[in-house]
């Protein structure tokens, strides 16, 4: 598995940590439904990559960047915290956005592999 920057996880913190799309949806939604928070976090829930982390059977190099707006760190490092799999890695760019890595990453995951199957 190789999830730059994993777009969908995490919703109820991303929610609260940034404006961005879809999230600025999912709070624009909630202005004007305000008894259903529950309800729209348990939905939510069933496409939330966070939950899929939990069921990993493979390797896996993440990347985040701490700049992301689109797909907040710390919803990242909450896919990578539950991934199931003993060997995970994540790659952190301090200073990028959802950019991430660029090139610089696909490096990265180009050796990834081979690595894996070298042993």
């Amino acid at each position: 598995m190789l999830p730059d920057v994993p777009f969908l996880c995490g919703f109820p913190r991303a929610t609260t940590v940034t404006d961005r799309m879809p999230y600025r949806e999912i709070g624009d939604y909630l202005k004007t439904h305000r008894g259903k928070v529950e309800r729209v976090v348990r939905t939510l829930a069933c496409f939330d990559g966070v939950h899929f982390a939990a069921r990993a059977t493979a390797p896996a190099l993440f990347s985040t960047a701490l700049e992301d707006l689109t797909c907040p760190p710390s919803t990242v490092f909450a896919a990578f915290n539950a991934y199931a799999h003993a060997e995970k890695r994540i790659e952190v760019y301090d200073f990028n956005d959802h950019e991430g890595g660029e090139q610089h990453q696909q490096a990265v995951q180009l050796r990834w592999p081979p690595a894996r199957l070298s042993g």
